[in-house]
C-alpha cells in the first residue's frame, strides 16, 4: 500500500475504496489518540512530544492537532520555554470553554450538579442537602432538574453540553434508564431518565445513568493521571465510596471491571456477619450496617444530620466516636480483605466521606488486610485516600459523557461541521 511520509493517502491509494477506508479509519483512530493524550497529560504537550509518544511523524501529529484546534477541542497556549536552539513548540491543552459534560448526582443526603470541561475544570456546580431516604423518585427528579437548570442557565453561550449522566447509588442495568434497586433511597424499578426528561432544562439532552462508585472511580483514574501519579492504563485498584451506603468499583488497567450485567463492586453488601443487623437490601450483616455513615453516626450517639466536620470535631473529645470509627474500620478491612483474596490488586482507594475520615479508618483496614489477605506478605497492599475531591461522582458523570467525544472526536467534528 502506498503511503506518504505524513501518513496521508497518496493519489494511487485514493483509487482503492478498501485502502481509502482503512486509511480513513487510521486517521480517525490517531485523532482519538492525540486528543486523549492532550486531555490526560499532567502538563501541556507540544506537537513534537505527541508525535514521539504516539509513534507518529511530526507532520501527521501536527495535522491532527490542527484539526482538534479548529474544532475547539484543543487550545494552543504559549510557546514552550526551552534552553536550546531551534523554534520552540506551542504548548497544547484541552479546550476549556467548548464542549462540556453535565454530571448529576443523587445521594441519600444530597443532590449535586457539576458541568465539567475537557480540561477537567468545573464550569458551574451546585449542591443541595436533603434527606432522600425512602423518597419519592418524581420529587427527587424535579429537585435535581431544577438544580441543573440553575447551573446550566449561568453557562457562557459558547459552552455546548454533550449530554448528561446521572450518578445513583443503585444497581443499574447497562444501557438502561431504569434504577433496578436503590435500597437506601427505597427505589425499585424507577425509570429515572424518563422522569428527568420531563424537566425543561434536561429535555433536549441525551441522559444516561451510572453507578455512583463506578463514576467516582472514573474521576479518580483521571485525577491520578493528571496529577502525574500514574497513566490511566497503568492503574489497577479497589475503590470504596463511603457515604450513607457503601459502593465499590474494581479498576483494572484503567477500566472498570463491570461484570456481565454491570453490577460488580457492591462491596457494601459483602457479609461481615450473617447473624448481624438487617440491611435495607433485605439481607443481614452487610458491611453497610457496620460502616455506613448513618451507622457511624448512630454508634457515636449523634443524629443522622451530623456533618463529617462535626463528627471529626467530636472525635477529638469523645471516646465513643473513636470506638465507632475503629469498629467501622475493622469491618471495612474484613470486606476489603475478602475482596482482595478474589481480585488481585495492590491498592485500595478510600473515597467519598471515607477520604475525609482516612486517618481514622486506614489503620484498622491495613491491620485486617495484613492478617487476612493470603498474598499480602509478597504483594503489600497500599491503602490511600482518593484525590478526585468532593462530589467526585458528579465529576465522573461529566467525564462519562465527555468520554464519547474523546473516544471519537472525528464523529464530533463531522456532526458539527458547518455546511
Amino acid at each position: 500500500m502506498n503511503k506518504s511520509r505524513d501518513g496521508r493517502s497518496s493519489p494511487v491509494q485514493s483509487l482503492s475504496p478498501a485502502g481509502g477506508a482503512r486509511q480513513q479509519s487510521l486517521r480517525t483512530h490517531n485523532l482519538a489518540l492525540v486528543l486523549r493524550a492532550v486531555v490526560e497529560a499532567p502538563a501541556p504537550l507540544t506537537r513534537a512530544r505527541i508525535a514521539a509518544a504516539l509513534g507518529l511523524t511530526r507532520s501527521t501529529a501536527s495535522d491532527l492537532v490542527d484539526r482538534l484546534v479548529a474544532a475547539r477541542l484543543v487550545d494552543e497556549l504559549e510557546p514552550e520555554l526551552v534552553g536550546r536552539a531551534g523554534r520552540p513548540g506551542m504548548l497544547l491543552a484541552p479546550h476549556r470553554g467548548g464542549v462540556a459534560g453535565l454530571g448529576l448526582e443523587v445521594q441519600v443526603d444530597h443532590l449535586a450538579v457539576r458541568v465539567t470541561a475537557l480540561d477537567g475544570s468545573s464550569l458551574g456546580e451546585a449542591r443541595l442537602a436533603g434527606d432522600h431516604r425512602a423518597s419519592d423518585p418524581a420529587a427527587v427528579a424535579r429537585s435535581l432538574g431544577h438544580l441543573a437548570g440553575q447551573v446550566t442557565a449561568q453557562l457562557p453561550t459558547q459552552v455546548e453540553l454533550v449530554g448528561a449522566c446521572v450518578s445513583v447509588p443503585a444497581l443499574l442495568r447497562s444501557g438502561s434508564g431504569v434504577v433496578q434497586l436503590a435500597p437506601n433511597l427505597g427505589w425499585s424499578g424507577v425509570n429515572l431518565v424518563e422522569l428527568l426528561c420531563e424537566h425543561p432544562a434536561l429535555r433536549t439532552l441525551a441522559i444516561e445513568l451510572g453507578n455512583d462508585a463506578d463514576l467516582s472511580a472514573r474521576a479518580e483514574t483521571r485525577a491520578r493521571a493528571v496529577a502525574g501519579q500514574s497513566v490511566r492504563e497503568a492503574q489497577s485498584f479497589l475503590y470504596i465510596a463511603g457515604e450513607v451506603g457503601i459502593g465499590g468499583a474494581i479498576i483494572i488497567d484503567g477500566e472498570p471491571a463491570r461484570g456481565q450485567h454491570g453490577w460488580s463492586g457492591e462491596i457494601g453488601h459483602v457479609v461481615i456477619d450473617r447473624s448481624g443487623p438487617r440491611c435495607a437490601c433485605g439481607a443481614t450483616g452487610c458491611l453497610e450496617q457496620y460502616a455506613g455513615l448513618d451507622v457511624i453516626r448512630r454508634r457515636s450517639g449523634l443524629s443522622v444530620d451530623t456533618t463529617v466536620d462535626q463528627l471529626l470535631d467530636r472525635e477529638r473529645r469523645s471516646i465513643r466516636v473513636r470506638r465507632s470509627l475503629q469498629w467501622a474500620s475493622s469491618a471495612i478491612g474484613v470486606a476489603v480483605a475478602t475482596t482482595l483474596n478474589l481480585v488481585d490488586v495492590e491498592r485500595v482507594v478510600l473515597g467519598g466521606v471515607y477520604a475525609r475520615l482516612f486517618d481514622h479508618l486506614a489503620p484498622g483496614i491495613e491491620r485486617e488486610v495484613r492478617s487476612r489477605v493470603l498474598a499480602a506478605r509478597w504483594a503489600p497492599v497500599d491503602v490511600v485516600p482518593a484525590v478526585a475531591g468532593p462530589d467526585s461522582a458528579a465529576t465522573g458523570a461529566g467525564w462519562r459523557v465527555l468520554d464519547g467525544v474523546v473516544a471519537d472526536p472525528a464523529r464530533w467534528i463531522a456532526d458539527h461541521a458547518h455546511p
